[in-house]
C-alpha cells in the first residue's frame, strides 16, 4: 500500500477528532461567557488583514470571480448578521458587565455552514475543471464567506452591546 492509500485509510479518523473539536467549542460556547466590547475588534481586524494579505499577493482575479466573491461576502455577512442576532447578550445592572452566550440555534448555523463548505469543497473539487475554476479562486471565495460572517456578527453583537450599556443606568 502506497502513501496514499495509507493517508486515506485514516481520514475518517481525522475526521472524527475535527468533529469532536468542534463539538467540544460549540457546547462550550453554549454556557454564558464575559462580553468584553474593547476587544471585540481583535478578531474581525486580524481576519480583514489576513484576506487583504491573501489577495495583495495574487494576480487580480476574474471578473466571474470577484461577482462570486462579492456574493459569498454578502451571503456570509447576512449569515453572521443573524447570527450576531441570536446570540443572548446580558448585562448586570449592578456592575454593568456584560455576558453572551451564543444561542442553540445559532450553533446548529455554524455546523451547517461547515458541513456545506465541506460539501461545496468536496463538490468544487470535483468538478473545478469543468467549471472552468480553480482551487485557489474556490478558496478565494470561501474565505470572504468566512470574513463576511465573522465580521459582520461581531459588528451586531457589539452595536447590541452599546446600546445596552447606553440603556442601563451606572450605580
Amino acid at each position: 500500500m502506497g502513501a496514499g492509500g495509507e493517508a486515506s485509510a485514516f481520514a475518517p479518523y481525522v475526521w472524527l477528532v475535527v468533529l469532536a473539536i468542534v463539538a467540544y467549542r460549540l457546547i462550550r460556547r453554549l454556557k454564558p461567557r464575559p462580553l468584553r466590547i474593547g476587544r471585540m475588534w481583535i478578531t474581525p481586524a486580524l481576519i480583514l488583514s489576513l484576506v487583504a494579505l491573501s489577495f495583495a499577493v495574487q494576480p487580480p482575479p476574474r471578473l466571474a470571480v470577484v461577482l462570486a466573491g462579492l456574493a459569498a461576502l454578502a451571503a456570509g455577512a447576512g449569515l453572521g448578521w443573524w447570527r450576531g442576532a441570536t446570540t443572548r447578550i446580558e448585562i448586570d445592572p449592578q456592575t454593568r458587565e456584560l455576558t453572551s452566550q451564543a444561542s442553540a440555534f445559532g450553533m446548529l448555523l455554524i455546523l451547517g455552514v461547515i458541513a456545506l463548505r465541506i460539501g461545496l469543497r468536496q463538490l468544487a473539487g470535483d468538478n473545478a475543471l469543468a467549471w472552468g475554476v480553480t482551487p485557489l479562486e474556490i478558496a478565494d471565495v470561501s474565505l470572504l464567506f468566512a470574513a463576511g460572517l465573522v465580521c459582520v456578527q461581531r459588528l451586531e453583537m457589539w452595536l447590541r452591546a452599546r446600546r445596552l450599556l447606553a440603556e442601563t443606568p451606572s450605580s
